[in-house]
């Protein structure tokens, strides 16, 4: 009997380019896309902590750009601005998520926030995101939410 030689088997990973690979997670709330849409004077800091990340944010942002789109027109921003503002956000690539609406509850009432602002706390927890804000009571709830028990 004379021994054989076994070869092992080559392990092959294809993977795709770089440019294809999953860009890390930030929840974004109004404030910032806000500041990008209508060239705010935080814009410039809202883009860089937006670039190269997949964006998220819970469905209730569309009418809050809305929102922040009528204040400003009423507010004297000419409309051809708002028109761009808006055609902007069409643009953008959002996942969108449908909070879990008692445990956004039990989150505003834990951070003393608006239900609005506890959907995006809810969404960032989900993910374990960061979440980008230009909103002090938030950014603090986010940050010991995302801290853990």
């Amino acid at each position: 009997m004379t021994a054989r030689s076994v070869s092992r088997p080559v392990l092959h990973v294809a993977e795709p380019a770089a440019a294809f690979l999953t860009r890390p997670p930030i929840v974004v709330d109004c404030s910032v896309l806000s500041a990008v849409l209508f060239q705010e004077e935080s814009r410039g800091d809202a883009l860089r902590i937006m670039a190269g990340k997949a964006l998220h944010a819970p469905f209730l942002l569309a009418s809050e750009i809305a929102s922040v789109a009528l204040k400003k027109s009423r507010g004297g921003c000419p409309e051809p601005r708002v028109r761009d503002a808006l055609a902007l956000y069409a643009q953008q690539e959002i996942e969108f998520h449908h909070p879990e609406v008692q445990t956004q509850y039990a989150l505003a009432v834990r951070h003393g926030l608006s239900a609005y602002d506890a959907a995006y706390l809810w969404v960032a927890g989900l993910l374990q995101a960061p979440l980008a804000t230009f909103d002090a009571k938030l950014a603090k709830a986010a940050r010991a939410h995302l801290a853990g028990p």
